[in-house]
């Protein structure tokens, strides 16, 4: 054999096992990169995927409402509520609040004082953040009153209305400070206008 075909034979390729290990590593990375953005883009993990939002719930007739109030002084157990067979299939809870409303009228010399409750077919958290934000809840409704026309309070159809901007009102306090509204209507207790 020649000298040079000794050496060819002799001399072994450096590197061979570096390159390998370093494809290795890359492929690896490359895979792992893959399947975390496969998880962070819903494509794999977990079924159902898409987390839903915690907000407070309808209630149904009969059902235990996990958040009711709890019961204050001087009410203790009372009797089972016993529902109708008619009407909505969700139960109705109401929050009333304790001091009247007393706003003048726009462009107007009338006073309107009223009592008013919320009512909820929801949760009781509705009834809890009612409570929690009660003076923004009364900032808003009075500010609907200073705005509301002296002949409104004068027909059903004007009462209407201010009931509608008055649940509006509430209900974009409670989306701003809890992200949810929850109220369905306002019921006037009492309305006096003079």
């Amino acid at each position: 054999m020649s000298k040079s075909k000794e050496k060819s034979e002799d001399v072994k390729p450096r590197g061979g096992k570096m390159k390998l290990v370093i494809g290795a590593l890359i492929l690896l990375g490359a895979g792992a990169g893959a399947a975390i953005g496969a998880v962070e883009a819903g494509l794999v993990g977990p079924v159902g995927g898409a987390h839903e939002p915690d907000v407070p719930k309808l209630v149904v007739k009969g059902e235990e409402d996990p958040y009711a109030p709890a019961a204050g002084k001087g009410e203790g157990k009372e009797s089972k509520t016993v529902y109708g067979e008619g009407g909505s299939k969700f139960r109705t809870a109401y929050y009333s609040f304790e001091e009247s409303f007393t706003s003048n009228l726009k462009n107007s010399a009338a006073m309107v004082q009223f009592n008013l409750a919320a009512s909820t077919r929801h949760d009781g958290r509705v009834l809890q953040w009612l409570k929690l934000h009660e003076i923004a809840v009364r900032s808003a409704i009075l500010v609907e009153l200073a705005a509301t026309p002296e002949e409104d309070v004068y027909t059903v159809e004007g009462k209407e209305r201010l009931q509608k901007r008055l649940t509006a009102a509430i209900n974009a306090v409670l989306v701003a400070n809890e992200g949810f509204g929850g109220v369905d209507a306002v019921h006037f207790e009492a309305f006096v206008v003079q």
